[in-house]
């Protein structure tokens, strides 16, 4: 009898450390278990998809000439605005519709992408790319705000695109404005946006040629001076305010056929119309000589005096109804490719 008690003493007391070893195990496995779904929840609500092109995957070796600031972002926002027709114009005249995937090359802060994505509508799809992370970042917080779940956004840097592999592609169509003027590589541009197309896709460029064109009627050499510094400074980090002179030799080397070329010449007049109101594309060299001619001060490309001297010039040219301003030639390119 006392044999048999010690026996089931034993038994009960390994029974009790081996429910207490399990009751310590499987705490910790809870505590594995809650761990990996913290991380699990943190890493598909809140991280993007490996694959998703809101991603940085490159970082850019110069930044953007006129900066990324807020003055830069309203700058834009106005300009794009001024300049929407004609862009939506190429677009259709591209072929671009609902459903076609859109590849929007210096994407900026987005003012295109957003038209683009409402033309392509839902079935359709826009990836803008661009050097400037806070522009990026805009551009997909606008498309979260707006609804535009067919357009996103990543940095890449424009000119190695051959490099890279979009979601989304190949694409019908690319859209570039304003772009190719700035880059050191404008041909590494084109190579890396046929990288990206589909055989018969179109290419859209918006650009310039003849920039030095822009002026005040009458001339005003304070003015002149302004123009003369920002195709410097351009040309000193590697760009070409006349970059559509080449751009028909850099499309074909690339496999392109150009199809179409016009070039839109606009002008402002200043003073008050009858209405009270002024012309609204006075409103694009104004504010881009407001925004940049500081920053050629800065640079060191004119004295503040020739800086204020010419702002002078351009509040007169506003004032008075005699005097318009002569914007830059802006050369629109549709090229298909082979």
């Amino acid at each position: 009898m006392t044999g048999g008690r010690g026996r089931r003493e034993k038994n009960r007391k390994a029974k009790n450390v081996n429910r207490k070893e399990i009751q310590r195990v499987g705490r910790g496995a809870f505590r594995v278990l809650v761990c990996d779904l913290r991380f699990a929840f943190f890493a598909f609500f809140l991280l993007p998809p490996r694959n998703d092109p809101r991603m940085s995957t490159s970082t850019p070796s110069k930044p953007y000439v006129l900066g990324t600031g807020d003055d830069e972002l309203s700058r834009l926002g106005l300009q794009h605005r001024l300049w929407s027709d004609a862009a939506c114009d190429a677009w259709k005249r591209a072929g671009v519709g609902i459903g076609s995937r859109v590849l929007d090359v210096g994407c900026g802060p987005g003012f295109a992408s957003f038209d683009l994505a409402q033309l392509v509508t839902p079935g359709g799809a826009v990836v803008g790319v661009d050097e400037s992370a806070p522009f990026i970042d805009y551009l997909n917080g606008q498309a979260a705000a707006r609804g535009l779940s067919q357009l996103s956004g990543a940095v890449h840097d424009v000119q190695k695109l051959a490099d890279v592999m979009l979601p989304g592609g190949p694409f019908d169509a690319a859209y570039a404005r304003w772009v190719l003027c700035f880059v050191a590589d404008p041909g590494a541009v084109v190579a890396g946006v046929a990288s990206q197309l589909r055989s018969g896709a179109a290419f859209v460029i918006h650009d310039y040629f003849a920039y030095a064109g822009m002026t005040t009627a009458p001339r005003s050499e304070a003015h002149d001076v302004l123009v003369a510094a920002t195709a410097a400074s351009w040309r000193s980090r590697g760009g070409d305010p006349d970059i559509v002179g080449r751009l028909p030799a850099l499309l074909i080397k690339n496999g392109f056929e150009v199809r179409h070329m016009q070039v839109h010449q606009r002008m402002a007049r200043g003073g008050v119309r009858e209405d009270g109101t002024r012309d609204p594309m006075l409103g694009w060299p104004l504010t881009w000589w407001r925004t940049f001619a500081p920053k050629l001060v800065a640079m060191g490309s004119i004295t503040q005096l020739q800086c204020d001297e010419a702002l002078s010039e351009l509040a007169s040219v506003e004032r008075d109804e005699t005097r318009f301003i002569v914007c830059p030639p802006v050369y629109e390119v549709v090229a298909r490719k082979r």
